[in-house]
């Protein structure tokens, strides 16, 4: 079946979307593009999206520059320190193409009979740092003690293990979504399942690909299309290596991606004596849609999401919550169950959507370089409630990606590699 007979079949006219065909039995990640080919180069929906500094009560601030997230749009100096606001990006409202026989990823700047409507939400642009003093979450770059990341170890300030203007880490998911409504409403959230997975279906039909650690390319095709990834990421550390530096707490800075002047990108940057004294590694942070770190550098918690993993011969069920009100962990209660996750690890070969959470994990069976490409983490079938990690960390190489999960911990656990990300839901 051709792309003119599929977008028939979808009884659809194709002017006012774009996206692609997800056909997952095909071991390529790269998907074809459908819908009008103008709108794939042009990206409305994609470039509607803006960096800005959100204040507290869930009002802009004021908008950035999208070259130069350092600057206002007038040019005078924007502040992320966190005396202005959160750094965060103004997503939506937009329309998507929900669960269909084509596998069509798709997107509308304009309202479509039978699509589901995403409303405007802001996403973080750093991955989360915590106010010591008010046990506020946030998302800023800012390198005093009060903003001290990973464990609050004080004694390396001023060594290279410093965790000044790092995320934070160590910190429950309840507690975490406590520090988040912190900042004044139940509309500060950890990121939610459903949020992420919008993010990697934007990612996915800009670039027309499922391999978010395709090597940056930075030319458009001869049609004006995306191409390329988002590259490695913070994820070629060598864990003992990160162990002995600082017990595999944060060591790449809020802010580092800063310089870049596109909305997606990779910088360079160099940790002293992270390989023993006098060895230093250089690591390469990433963006997209300004936002830093997307996967990889450490896992990040989100809510919304409850897996429960049955025992012996059951299943892994997850349970979805859109109504932050009703967040709250190890429990069914106010959550819809939408489906089972794969009872073994492995790379994801094969993702079910649902329009509460898009897409999830249901069948193992890839690799690194085909289908999902990320690898699915599961305890298998224990009988005993888990929460939901995304992205991957430092040392998780080519595991790591959009696709990357593991609910194979508890809601009780903290660890230095896991940290969240704060985002406002009006």
């Amino acid at each position: 079946m051709n792309i003119i007979q599929q977008q028939a079949m979808m009884g659809r006219a194709t002017r006012d979307w774009y996206g692609v065909i997800n056909d997952q039995t095909a071991a390529s990640p790269d998907m074809v593009r459908t819908g009008n080919m103008n709108l794939h180069a042009s990206l409305p929906v994609h470039n509607a999206c803006r960096p800005c500094i959100l204040k507290d009560d869930g009002t802009v601030n004021y908008y950035v520059q999208k070259t130069d997230v350092r600057k206002k749009l007038d040019g005078s100096p924007a502040d992320s320190t966190g005396a202005d606001g959160q750094c965060m990006t103004e997503i939506g409202p937009y329309w998507r193409l929900p669960d269909n026989p084509l596998g069509i990823h798709a997107v509308s700047p304009v309202p479509k009979p039978g699509w589901q409507y995403v409303p405007k939400y802001y996403f973080p642009r750093y991955e989360g740092s915590l106010q010591r003093s008010t046990l506020k979450l946030c998302s800023v770059v800012n390198t005093t003690t009060d903003f001290r990341g990973g464990n609050n170890n004080a004694a390396w300030d001023a060594s290279p293990q410093s965790l000044l203007g790092k995320p934070v880490t160590n910190i429950t998911l309840p507690n975490f979504r406590t520090y988040a409504r912190n900042r004044g409403s139940i509309h500060w959230n950890l990121t939610t399942y459903q949020m992420d997975m919008l993010f990697y279906e934007l990612y996915m039909i800009e670039f027309a690909t499922k391999h978010s650690q395709k090597a940056v390319n930075t030319s458009l095709t001869s049609l004006g299309f995306k191409q390329g990834g988002l590259g490695n990421g913070v994820t070629t550390a060598n864990s003992t290596e990160w162990n002995t530096f600082n017990s595999q707490n944060p060591f790449c800075p809020c802010g580092i991606t800063d310089t870049l002047t596109n909305h997606w990108g990779e910088v360079s940057f160099t940790v002293t004596d992270f390989g023993g004294a006098g060895v230093n590694r250089t690591f390469t942070a990433n963006r997209y849609l300004w936002v830093e770190n997307p996967f990889g550098h450490i896992w990040k918690l989100l809510d919304g999401a409850n897996v429960f993993h049955e025992a012996a011969g059951g299943n892994s069920k997850l349970y979805i919550c859109n109504t932050p009100a009703n967040f709250a962990s190890d429990t069914a209660s106010n959550y819809a169950y939408v489906g089972n996750l794969p009872s073994t690890e492995g790379y994801v070969k094969t993702m079910a959507k649902d329009s509460r959470c898009i897409m999830y994990p249901s069948v193992v069976g890839g690799s690194s370089s085909t289908y999902y490409c990320d690898y699915y983490y599961t305890p298998g079938l224990i009988n005993a409630w888990k929460i939901l990690l995304f992205g991957g960390s430092a040392f998780y190489e080519g595991n790591a990606g959009f696709g990357s999960e593991r609910p194979d911990y508890s809601s009780s656990n903290a660890t230095t590699t896991f940290g969240g990300r704060i985002c406002y839901i009006p």
